[in-house]
């Protein structure tokens, strides 16, 4: 994996837990945005309405999954997931040279939970979210948990 030397955009989620009864369906309709880059006017967007970019949906996506992933793990090791836990994660899109790469940051936040066992079902979560699969050894991602 190379490590980016620059972030030209960051897409940040921060996920809480729903506890809404029942699922809903509908369609997603959602008009995208590239990050500006002054360097190249062209892929610039000045004027138009912001809509999120592609690490931002990234970030959403994998943010709710882990967060359903938490759930299980908390729950396989008997714990109740607090009602203000939150999932934070930051997508990067950078350059090293002339090549793009993503990195990504998670921060679990367990309020209550003893940090060694916040760090276990952190760690559990990871090892079955499949979001967390697909970028294992892809992308540099650091996990971090607080309590």
């Amino acid at each position: 994996m190379s490590k980016i030397q620059k972030v030209l955009f960051t897409g940040k989620t921060h996920t809480t837990a729903s506890r809404q009864d029942g699922a809903s369906h509908e369609q997603l309709d959602i008009h995208l945005t590239t990050p500006g880059n002054a360097n190249s006017p062209e892929y610039s967007f000045d004027g138009v309405q912001s809509h999120p970019t592609a690490e931002q949906l990234f970030a959403g996506a994998w943010s709710a999954c882990y967060t359903a992933a938490v759930g299980l793990a908390a729950k396989s090791a008997k714990v109740q997931v607090p009602h203000d836990a939150a999932v934070d994660i930051e997508v990067d899109l950078g350059m090293t040279g002339n090549e793009y790469f993503l990195q990504a940051r998670i921060q679990l936040t367990l309020p209550g939970v003893a940090q060694d066992v916040a760090e276990k079902i952190a760690h559990a979560a990871d090892e079955m979210c499949p979001y967390s699969k697909a970028t294992r050894g892809n992308i540099d991602v650091v996990l971090s948990v607080r309590t």
